[in-house]
């Protein structure tokens, strides 16, 4: 398709001989609008190129920050529920 486009040609006049290669529309030509999707998230890459590995590397940090924070505050609730239990049997 880049090389298509390159040399001039549409995507309108691509679109008919790109495939589909697996999926529910296997088989079938991509819609326009979903080339132009396709076009445009591959010039982000190229603009951008670190960015959606930092993006991925942003995520995992997050998600490591929220299991830890989940962990501690499941590790408080067990603890307090032990202490009251033991303060019941107490009295």
């Amino acid at each position: 398709m880049l090389r298509r486009k390159a040399l001039g040609g549409s995507v309108e006049q691509t679109q008919p001989d790109l495939i589909i290669p697996t999926g529910k529309r296997k088989g079938q030509a991509p819609s326009v609008a979903s080339i132009y999707r396709a076009l445009a998230e591959h010039e982000k890459r190229e603009a951008f190129p670190g960015a959606i590995e930092a993006a991925g590397d942003d995520f995992a940090a997050l998600q490591q920050r929220d299991r830890s924070a989940t962990a501690a505050s499941h590790s408080y609730s067990v603890l307090l529920t032990i202490w009251r239990q033991l303060y019941e049997n107490r009295a």
